[in-house]
C-alpha cells in the first residue's frame, strides 16, 4: 500500500446487524458558536435528526476536513454562504445507516454508506439532465444546512451509496464528494485514456484525488505543486512527472514531456493568475480547461485570439452530482482509492483545522467519530 494512504483506519460503527435502532434523544457534535479560529470549535449536545419518508438517519464514522467548506466556514470568511450561527460543519462523510424512513428500498440499517452530501430540489431543468450541480436550489450538508461532524445526520436516500467491503471509513468519507467532482470535472471535459492532464495543487486533498483518478482512467498525468517536499510523495501516485508551476522552466519541462504536443487537459482549482498564464502556454490545439474553484486567485486574463484559433476551451464544474458519484464508486469497485494524509479523533478537530491551515497535507484530512473519539473534546 502506498504511504499516502492510511492504513490504519478504524472499523465502522457497529449497529448489531441489520435491524432498526432506537436513536438516541441526543446526540454529541462538534460545532462553533462564534466565527473565529480552531480553539472556537467546540463539542455539545443537539437533539438527534429522525428520517423522514424518502430518508435515512446515518451513524458517522468518519468525515473530511474541507479547506473551503469547513476552515472557510469557521473563519466567517467563506466566498458564497452566509452560514448561520450556532453551525456544525462537515461535509463528505461515510458511516452506518441507522434507521430508515418510509419507502427507503435500497438500504436498510446495518449498511455501510458514504454521502453525497450535495442536496438539489429534484424539480428544475438541471435535476432533470441529471446535472444536479447546477440546480439554483442546491445547498451543501455542512455549509447550507447542519453537518456531519456529529454522531448522526439524516439524509436523502439517493445520496447514499453503499460502500465495498474492503473499503474503511476513512476512505469512504475522502470519496464522498472530492471524488464525484473530480469524475465530473472528467465527464464535462471529455477525458480520454492515454492523453496528457495536468493537475495543479495536485498534493491538496481534491487535487491528490483528482490525479490519481486520472491515473486510474488511464491518463498520462503531471502533477504539479509548489512544494518540492510535496513533489517527492505525489511520485508514489504513479504519474508521469511531476513539476512546479511557478518554476522559470516549467512551460519547457511540460513541453518536452509531451513532444512539443502540450497537454489535452488540465486541472486548475487554483486560479492563480499566474500559473494560470504558464497553463496556456502548455495547452494543446482543442486542449480544455476544467476549473471548480479559485482558490489564490478568482480574476484571470484570458486571451480569446489563442482559445478560439486554437479550438481551446475553458469549462466550469461547480460540483459533483449524482450521476458522477455512482460513476466514482464503480471505479471504487474497481480498486480506485483516495489518498489518505493523516486522521483525527474528532475531539481534536481543532488540531485537525490547524494542521490543515498549516498546508501540512499531501491527500485528505479525516475526522474519525467512533465512541472513542469524542473523549476529551472541549465543551461549549
Amino acid at each position: 500500500m502506498s504511504p499516502l494512504v492510511n492504513d490504519r483506519q478504524p472499523g465502522w460503527t457497529a449497529m448489531g446487524g441489520p435491524l432498526e435502532v432506537a436513536l438516541p434523544a441526543q446526540m454529541r457534535a462538534v460545532g462553533f458558536d462564534t466565527f473565529g479560529g480552531p480553539s472556537v470549535l467546540s463539542v455539545r449536545k443537539l437533539d438527534t435528526p429522525r428520517p423522514g419518508p424518502g430518508e435515512i438517519a446515518v451513524r458517522v464514522a468518519a468525515v473530511s476536513v474541507g479547506r473551503l467548506l469547513d476552515l472557510s466556514a469557521r473563519a466567517g470568511t467563506h466566498p458564497y454562504a452566509k452560514i448561520e450561527l450556532p453551525h456544525i460543519p462537515g461535509a463528505e462523510h461515510a458511516g452506518t445507516v441507522a434507521a430508515v424512513g418510509s419507502g427507503v428500498t435500497s438500504v436498510r440499517p446495518g449498511d455501510h454508506v458514504a454521502v453525497f452530501p450535495v442536496l438539489v430540489c429534484g424539480e428544475c431543468d438541471a435535476c432533470a439532465e441529471g446535472a444536479g450541480e447546477a440546480c439554483p436550489a442546491a445547498r451543501i450538508m455542512g455549509v447550507h444546512t447542519r453537518g456531519a461532524y456529529a454522531e448522526y445526520t439524516v439524509v436523502p436516500e439517493a445520496n447514499a451509496f453503499p460502500v465495498p467491503a474492503d473499503v474503511g471509513p476513512e476512505d469512504a468519507a475522502a470519496l464522498a464528494l472530492s471524488g464525484a467532482v473530480a469524475q465530473n470535472q472528467f465527464d464535462q471535459a471529455d477525458l480520454r485514456p492515454g492523453e496528457w492532464v495536468l493537475v495543479h495543487g495536485a498534493s491538496s486533498a481534491l487535487g491528490s484525488l483528482t490525479a490519481a483518478l486520472a491515473v486510474h482512467r488511464g491518463a498520462r498525468v503531471i502533477a504539479a505543486s509548489r512544494s518540492a517536499e510535496k513533489r517527492k510523495r505525489l511520485h508514489e501516485l504513479q504519474v508521469e512527472a511531476t513539476v512546479d508551476p511557478t518554476d522559470p522552466g516549467f512551460v519547457e519541462r511540460v513541453r518536452e514531456l509531451t513532444g512539443s504536443a502540450g497537454v489535452g487537459l488540465v486541472v486548475d482549482n487554483l486560479g492563480d493568475p499566474a500559473i494560470w498564464n504558464a497553463t496556456f502556454e502548455v495547452l494543446a490545439w482543442r486542449g480544455r480547461v476544467v476549473t471548480s474553484g479559485a482558490f489564490l486567485g478568482g480574476k484571470v486574463e484570458l486571451d480569446l485570439l489563442r482559445l478560439y484559433s486554437r479550438s481551446q476551451r475553458v469549462i466550469g464544474v461547480r460540483s459533483g452530482n449524482l450521476r458522477s458519484a455512482k460513476r466514482l464508486w464503480e471505479a471504487v469497485a474497481e480498486g480506485f482509492r483516495p489518498v489518505i494524509d493523516r486522521s483525527f479523533p474528532v475531539a481534536r478537530a481543532a488540531d485537525a483545522h490547524r494542521y490543515l491551515e498549516d498546508s501540512s497535507n499531501t491527500g485528505r484530512v479525516v475526522l474519525t467519530t467512533g465512541d472513542d473519539n469524542w473523549a476529551a473534546a472541549p465543551k461549549a
